[in-house]
């Protein structure tokens, strides 16, 4: 007569190995990228045209503005650009930031590649640090610039935009540059483009090609003046150090953030004193 057989449990060799999640391939990386870039111009044209039809048939009495001619008079009026500008980038950030984590939900909270690393970080004094390296890296960045610029005066359509915008709008605009637009271009080069390039060519030449990435996208914003991307550089390898050292996306947020507060409180004060 045989024994009752004992209930057999699942051993701890029997269980799955934890399998660690993939990086995103560098395609799909990019095409965020592109994405964010494509959805800025999108949003921001159906703005302007939702303003120009309303200006088009706002006219009273009759007959109406033609339609072009609002365009034109709607991209004159002061701060119109403006706010066109920060709905855009508004929309499309936050459009982005949801389908980052809807796609790779495992990847959002893991602290060092492939994941994105928006959690807190590792190490103490970070934030500290973060402040430094984003104050530090315009006096550096600025200086490398002016060398290899000579002469050239450096432009920024940003800088064009805060010359014409009413206070109103300036400080919505500060107040975007230093907190949603940092978060968005953070994660997307400095969390999927890093994580994505980091198993192809080894942690810091990956550092290396967000951070050339991540200074290409600005070319068009800085008027294809090729003299102010090697500060761009410096300031993405710093700001992919700081990802990497501390083991979180949030230091090279703030980092970020604080390297742009620097470069608007000078033309904010600059225009507001002159206005």
């Amino acid at each position: 007569m045989t024994s009752d057989a004992l209930p057999i449990s699942p051993s701890a060799s029997s269980a799955p190995p934890c399998v660690r999640p993939r990086a995103p391939s560098v395609w799909a990386a990019l095409g965020l990228v592109a994405l964010y870039l494509i959805l800025q111009v999108a949003f921001s044209g159906v703005l302007l045209g939702v303003v120009s039809v309303a200006q088009h048939f706002a006219r009273s009495p009759p007959p109406a503005v033609p339609i072009g001619q609002a365009v034109t008079g709607a991209l004159q009026q002061p701060g119109t650009v403006a706010a066109i500008t920060i709905a855009g980038v508004c929309c499309s950030a936050l459009l982005v930031l949801a389908l980052v984590h809807r796609r790779w939900p495992q990847l959002w909270a893991l602290a060092t590649p492939p994941g994105l690393g928006v959690i807190r970080p590792a190490r103490g004094h970070w934030l500290l640090a973060a402040v430094l390296v984003g104050g530090l890296m315009p006096l550096l960045g600025g200086l490398l610039t002016q060398l290899l610029a000579q002469d050239h005066k450096i432009s920024q359509d940003i800088e064009a935009l805060t010359r014409s915008a009413p206070l109103l709008w300036r400080i919505v605009l500060a107040i975007m540059a230093v907190s949603l637009a940092p978060l968005v271009e953070e994660l997307l080069f400095r969390g999927t483009l890093l994580s994505a390039l980091r198993p192809h060519c080894g942690v810091w030449f990956a550092v290396l090609l967000s951070a050339s990435a991540f200074a290409a996208i600005h070319l068009p914003g800085l008027q294809w003046q090729w003299y102010a991307m090697p500060e761009l550089i410096l300031l993405g390898v710093a700001l992919g150090w700081l990802r990497l050292h501390y083991q979180s996306l949030w230091p090279a947020v703030v980092a970020h953030g604080t390297h742009n507060a620097l470069a608007l409180s000078v033309w904010f004060f600059t225009f507001s004193a002159a206005s």
